[in-house]
């Protein structure tokens, strides 16, 4: 699905934007979809309510459960959570309704080796983590360094990432190398939506959209 296909746009005019800004663009000349989280949320907006591992996301009307997902991002920061901002900009899987539950792979470009970023945050570039118990924080403190790792990313740098899910299994791949592996997912594998996933501090570009699904 090659993201100038006109279905690209289709699921972007019937995508529902949660908690979001979703627009068209057009960067380093290919047709892209931008995703911000909302004006009033990055500035107003309270952690742990409104942002950080919450559902903000492009959901897409395109339904899921196995199979493989490939998207190119690349994210910038736009300048709120000063201290915090990395760069969040991944996919989001297995959509329930209302955002209820799902789960989610992100990249925090500013932590990628090629930045050069300091110890502990080198180890922290790649993260999965499955809403609404499963957040990042929990999963830092219950198992450390099993479902986040480093990479090969940087910001403002478009990256290709690849999910490769089966019933109980998740591989994320970062343009074409395995980076993290779970197993087993956190939570029960059933059909749900795709979405175009940000968080705080972050304005990203999502281009090439590619989804197979498993035989059945």
């Amino acid at each position: 699905m090659p993201a100038d296909d006109p279905t690209l746009r289709q699921l972007l005019t019937s995508g529902v934007a949660r908690s979001v800004s979703a627009t068209p663009a057009v960067i380093d000349g290919r047709e892209a979809v931008r995703v911000e989280l909302l004006e009033s949320i990055s500035r107003d907006g309270v952690p742990d309510v409104d942002y950080v591992d919450m559902p903000t996301f492009l959901e897409l009307p395109l339904e899921f459960e196995d199979g493989t997902i490939s998207v190119d991002v690349r994210a910038q920061l736009n300048g709120y959570w000063p201290e915090g901002a990395r760069g969040f900009a991944g996919l989001a899987i297995r959509i329930q309704p209302g955002g209820a539950a799902f789960e989610s792979v992100y990249l925090r470009p500013t932590n990628g080796r090629h930045t050069g970023a300091p110890s502990p945050r080198d180890r922290r570039a790649i993260q999965y983590f499955a809403y609404p118990e499963w957040r990042f924080e929990l999963l830092r403190t219950t198992y450390p360094g099993v479902y986040e790792t480093g990479a090969d990313i940087d910001i403002d740098r478009w990256t290709t990432l690849r999910l490769e899910v089966d019933a109980d299994r998740l591989d994320a791949y970062v343009d074409d190398v395995l980076t993290l592996a779970v197993d087993p997912t956190l939570l029960p594998p059933r059909r749900g939506r795709i979405g175009l996933f940000v968080d705080i501090g972050t304005v990203a570009w999502f281009s090439n959209l590619r989804v197979s699904h498993a035989a059945t």
